[in-house]
């Protein structure tokens, strides 16, 4: 077991989350149940880039044993998809260790101009889905020459819909009309770049939530959840991002909806990420009330259809992909399959390897684009060994990754969310629309 570090060295800067920080250190026995759930240790082989490896290096940087430059590579590696979490039969909580650490970690490293030019665009776009559809507007003519340009742009370019393609141009099903609402009242988060990326999936996810029963508004208020800055280091954008959703959900609701893994996860975490400030109580009220929409679904599935959802016009072979933010962040993993099984006509598959990350992990696959595409093919062969029609996932990160990795492999696959696959059952459609499949 490794000793704790002494609070009064991280107080000064971390405040409320030196406390976690000591004892997610001090709880790590090295015992190596993380090790086979790792992605980058099933990559790369090293103890340092693993999680109980990253845990001894963060351990001797704190305490000054180690330089910031030294540790950095090996946790800049990590994607944060917690599946050590999962694995950890000591309970060492390594998200509330490695998140604070990279924002102690970033006041005491020089990126190079480059990488922090990046960094500092993806920071001020993202968050902003005016801002971000500019930016994609502005990128678009570089696609042609995207194999001339530097790794990480290149990655970025690659990730892009083509806005020809069918993928990026789905329209919403149409959905029979809703009865009254009689399992309560929902807030829907609308996300960022998801809002710009795939607009359809707010309509049918509203439609979807109502046809199950639910009375649902969208906040006009609400913002970014601040994830991607919190895990990338950079607190006081996280904090400022998230703070209007602490005003935006903070009303007379049930619960607070979210079909982005990701966004999920952080209105989970916005307990941490105010503790110790005047708006604790408010982010805990809505962490409390997080919840992703196949949670919801699967709640309200006996009694809005006790008879079960209607089946599919056709059979359907779908393999089931868990994004990491759902299965290890919220631990969320029956829900969207016990949903899914509910629906006459779809046989659900399980890819190897289910728990490993697919490499996207926020703006990872944009940062190390390198080892994100090792790992998105490692798990798009995984996801096409099932002989899948279609992958489901609750993630877009995911979605476009898998779709970017099986099409290099000369198999593209069309990627469901969730909710467009329950949208297909009670729409009567046989293939959803406008994707490839549709058009077969």
């Amino acid at each position: 077991m490794l000793h704790s570090i002494p609070t009064d060295r991280l107080e000064p800067e971390l405040g409320a989350w030196a406390d976690e920080m000591s004892k997610a250190v001090s709880a790590c026995v090295h015992c190596g149940f993380c090790l086979p759930t790792c992605p980058t240790y099933a990559e790369l082989g090293e103890e340092m880039d693993s999680p109980r490896g990253r845990i001894v290096l963060m351990k001797g940087a704190l305490e000054g044993e180690l330089e910031a430059e030294q540790v950095a590579p090996h946790v800049d590696a990590c994607l944060g998809c917690v599946a050590c979490v999962t694995a950890c039969p000591s309970g060492v909580r390594y998200g509330e260790l490695v998140t604070p650490f990279r924002q102690w970690l970033e006041t005491r490293r020089r990126r190079p101009l480059l990488q922090r030019g990046w960094r500092w665009l993806l920071s001020r776009t993202m968050p902003h889905p005016r801002r971000f559809a500019a930016l994609l507007a502005a990128g678009a003519p570089l696609r042609a020459v995207r194999r001339l340009l530097p790794a990480q742009l290149r990655a970025a370019l690659e990730l892009l819909p083509d806005r020809r393609s069918g993928a990026a141009a789905r329209h919403a099903l149409p959905l029979a009309a809703a009865g009254p609402p009689t399992r309560g009242s929902v807030a829907l988060l609308r996300g960022c770049v998801q809002t710009v990326l795939a607009p359809e999936l707010e309509h049918t996810t509203l439609e979807v939530l109502r046809a199950f029963g639910y009375a649902v508004e969208i906040p006009p208020d609400q913002g970014c959840c601040g994830g991607l800055a919190l895990h990338s280091g950079d607190l006081a954008q996280a904090r400022a991002l998230a703070r209007r959703n602490l005003a935006a959900f903070d009303r007379d609701l049930d619960a607070v909806a979210s079909n982005a893994a990701g966004c999920g996860s952080a209105l989970r975490e916005a307990a941490t990420l105010f503790s110790g400030t005047g708006d604790e109580d408010r982010a805990r009220r809505l962490a409390g009330r997080a919840k992703d929409v196949s949670s919801l679904l699967a709640e309200a599935l006996p009694a809005a259809f006790p008879e079960g959802l209607p089946p599919l016009a056709a059979i359907l072979r779908a393999a089931y992909h868990d994004p990491c933010h759902l299965l290890h962040a919220q631990g969320e993993r029956d829900a969207p399959r016990a949903l899914l099984r509910s629906i006459p006509g779809l046989e659900l598959l399980e890819p190897e390897e289910s728990e490993l990350c697919c490499g996207s992990a926020g703006t990872y696959n944009l940062e190390q684009p390198h080892l994100a595409d090792r790992l998105g093919e490692r798990k798009a062969r995984n996801l096409l060994a099932t002989g899948a029609q279609v992958v489901v996932t609750g993630n877009l990160g995911c979605s476009m990754q898998i779709r970017r990795h099986t099409a290099r492999l000369g198999r593209p696959l069309e990627v469901l969310h969730t909710v467009e696959v329950v949208a297909l059952a009670l729409s009567g459609r046989e293939r959803w629309v406008g994707s490839p499949a549709a058009d077969r």
